[in-house]
């Protein structure tokens, strides 16, 4: 079973797309800002990082910039899903492999987070 950490500090996404993940078969853990998610990374190893962009403590670009340098997860997939930020994402393809703005349709993120892990 792949694990898929979810990083928004915006409670009620993580949970839905918590649960469109789980009723998916995958198991979630959740962190509401980007220094929970390194804490969490370094705690447990994970499949595949879904992250916001807007967040206190670290945005999710500077996350996965962390993850890339501090963590060495250079293998890692990092998905951003923003409302404005979108576009900062896009221009950064060595931190994404994909970009979602919100609201994203759940149908294409459970597709692309099957493609990115192959099941």
């Amino acid at each position: 079973m792949n694990t898929i950490l979810i990083v928004d500090d915006e409670y009620l996404i993580a949970e839905i797309l918590g649960f469109a993940l789980e009723d998916e078969g995958f198991v979630v853990e959740k962190a509401s800002n980007g220094r929970k998610a390194l804490d969490a990374l370094r705690a447990c190893p994970v499949d595949l990082v879904i992250t916001d962009y807007m967040m206190p403590v670290l945005n999710g670009e500077e996350l996965a910039q962390a993850i890339r340098d501090e963590l060495h997860l250079t293998g890692l997939p990092v998905i951003l899903m923003s409302g404005a930020q979108a576009s900062q994402g896009r221009v950064r393809p060595e931190l994404f492999e994909a970009v979602f703005d919100k609201p994203f349709d759940m149908d294409k993120m459970i597709a692309k987070v099957r493609a990115l892990l192959q099941t």
